[in-house]
């Protein structure tokens, strides 16, 4: 599928477009509404409303009279006016920033899903590529350099979590929360174990960087470790 990205802000652009890549998608970068009206039609756009020559809205407006082209705002204006109206215009979704980018691709596919002609655009393939290491979230299955690698319920979810937040520093209490549901009570030596226990399997591939007293940040390491 090929997705037509509407942002003027490189800060965004970046992360968006490798979060995307990694799902299979082909991007496609304007970040002007003049350079969005101008660009061919693409299989799904994702539209910023704060663009420095024209507003996102009438972009919108005028995408929608031109086609009937999937159409997402992606927007940090989170007023109701604001997604009343851009739905009123024709955009298919709203999702306001900051957002995880698993829940952007859950949007598209459902817009997909809904919208005429749908079934006939190719899905994303089902691996999510961080460097050497793949992982399938449907079948919880995870491989590095093409070997599988076996991994525990709670190894699987604290990997697909961290992924999610990839260069991000997530603290060791939101990490419990969310992946063990531990309303704070937990301990975080179990977390402390299964850190060890994905660093052991994944070979630093994906590396688990700790912060002293504060939590973990997981990066992507392309390269094959030297001998």
């Amino acid at each position: 599928m090929h997705v037509l990205l509407v942002e003027d802000d490189p800060y965004v652009v970046g992360p968006l477009r490798r979060g995307l890549a990694r799902y299979g998608y082909d991007v496609s970068w304007v970040c002007t509404g003049e350079a969005a009206l101008a660009s061919p039609t693409l299989d799904l756009v994702l539209l910023d409303l704060g663009l420095p020559d024209v507003d996102g809205l009438d972009v919108c407006r005028e995408l929608r009279a031109r086609s009937d082209v999937p159409l997402i705002v992606i927007s940090g204006r989170d007023s109701e006016v604001d997604r009343v109206v851009g739905l009123e215009l024709g955009a298919d979704d709203y999702l306001v920033k900051p957002f995880l980018i698993r829940e952007l691709i859950a949007r598209m596919r459902a817009v997909h899903r809904r919208h005429p002609g749908g079934k006939g655009v190719a899905v994303a393939p089902r691996l999510e590529v961080y460097g050497r290491v793949a992982v399938d979230r449907r079948a919880h299955r995870v491989f590095l350099d093409g070997t599988e690698v076996p991994l525990r319920p709670k190894e699987f979810a604290l990997l697909v979590f961290l992924s999610d937040r990839l260069e991000a520093l997530v603290t060791r209490e939101v990490i419990m929360d969310c992946v063990w549901d531990s309303n704070g009570f937990g301990s975080t030596r179990t977390l402390d174990v299964h850190v060890a226990a994905l660093r052991g399997k994944l070979k630093d591939a994906l590396a688990i960087e700790c912060v002293r007293g504060v939590g973990f940040r997981m990066v992507v390491r392309t390269a094959l470790p030297s001998a």
